[in-house]
């Protein structure tokens, strides 16, 4: 018998592999801005975050610029580089497995929802994964509050119940503040260095999709 009821996965860097797509977008905005191309090990630091943190921490761009910037990268990902994504391999035989564990899985995601969903119509994740909800446009959802509408649209009451899984520290903060359980992947975007993994309170962490299994 599984442990869980209801697994709430993130989106980029857990299901799929969106860094081609988003680091086009970012060059792109970055371009408009006309602001400085910064390295490569700093622009893979804007996968996963909300677009507005991630300009605000590296530029320190503030304010209405922020909403500037925003639009302008949504605007080039949509009509460009939305569908530039992979998923990874074997997560579609952990999707299916715990779909025939009667598991309800959910996503919770930073990235806009409309965006959300059609990358997840478009990869066929909506066949697995009943339940969806991501950031608004303004930035005023945090983690925890996409995290809790996928457990409050579940349905599912206790808590303990519930396992986020996810490749940030983004998503396992999130996580802590509900007081549910967060496994971690390190195969995505995050948990890439020593300090990340011992921040981080997880039951587990995966190296590939296939190592979820045992933990869920």
């Amino acid at each position: 018998m599984s442990k869980y009821d209801l697994v709430v996965f993130d989106l980029d860097g857990t299901i799929l592999d969106t860094s081609v797509g988003i680091l086009s977008a970012v060059k792109h905005t970055i371009c408009q801005m006309d602001y400085a191309m910064v390295e490569d090990d700093i622009l893979s630091t804007f996968i996963g975050p909300p677009i507005q943190d991630s300009f605000a921490r590296v530029y320190g761009s503030s304010g209405e610029v922020l909403q500037e910037i925003a639009t302008i990268f949504r605007e080039q990902y949509k009509s460009k580089d939305l569908l530039k994504a992979m998923p990874y391999e074997g997560i579609y035989e952990v999707l299916q497995e715990l779909l025939d564990r009667n598991i309800v899985m959910a996503v919770a995601t930073y990235k806009r929802e409309d965006y959300a969903l059609t990358l997840l119509k478009h990869f066929q994740f909506d066949r697995y994964a009943t339940i969806m909800h991501g950031a608004d446009h303004w930035n005023r959802l945090k983690k925890q509050d996409i995290i809790q509408m996928c457990i409050e649209e579940a349905g599912i009451a206790d808590y303990q119940r519930v396992v986020m899984v996810g490749d940030t520290l983004h998503d396992e903060q999130g996580a802590k503040l509900l007081g549910i359980d967060f496994i971690g992947v390190s195969y995505g975007f995050g948990f890439k260095t020593a300090e990340e993994l011992a921040m981080a309170h997880a039951v587990g962490f995966a190296n590939k999709p296939l190592d979820l299994l045992s933990m869920i």
